[in-house]
């Protein structure tokens, strides 16, 4: 079984996290992800994580610290998450690789139909920002 290794970010504006969706056409069209996207070999996933938000949304992007790490094995493949907070310094999101991008509020991700391997990100992040 194919593994992968990839990139996400958890962007925060005003109180609201961004997501976006896939197109409905991919694999896993329509569902929602955290944008990001596969590590590159000799690319660290802090590099990969500020190509990818410039290639997917045209935004540069300051990468912070690990959010956390998961697993998803898929049928066809296994992809190990490596999540990171990060923060747009400059540009106004374009959607390259997506067909839509909403923020939304911390209580209000569960609402949406999430990949499969994002659904941890989302419990990781109600359960860090609203219980605290």
């Amino acid at each position: 079984m194919q593994h992968i290794r990839v990139t996400a970010a958890i962007i925060v504006d005003n109180g609201r996290i961004l997501a976006t969706q896939r197109h409905d056409h991919d694999a896993t069209g329509g569902k929602w992800e955290f944008p990001g996207g596969k590590i590159e070999p000799g690319e660290t996933p802090e590099a990969c994580l500020r190509r990818e938000l410039r290639e997917e949304l045209d935004v540069d992007a300051e990468i912070g610290e690990l959010f956390m790490e998961t697993t998803h094995a898929y049928p066809s493949k296994t992809v190990e998450l490596l999540v990171y907070r990060a923060a747009i310094r400059a540009g106004t999101i374009v959607l390259h690789a997506h067909q839509a991008h909403r923020w939304m509020m911390i209580d209000e991700l569960g609402q949406l139909d999430w990949l499969a391997a994002d659904w941890p990100i989302v419990t990781k992040i109600q359960s860090d920002f609203i219980e605290h």
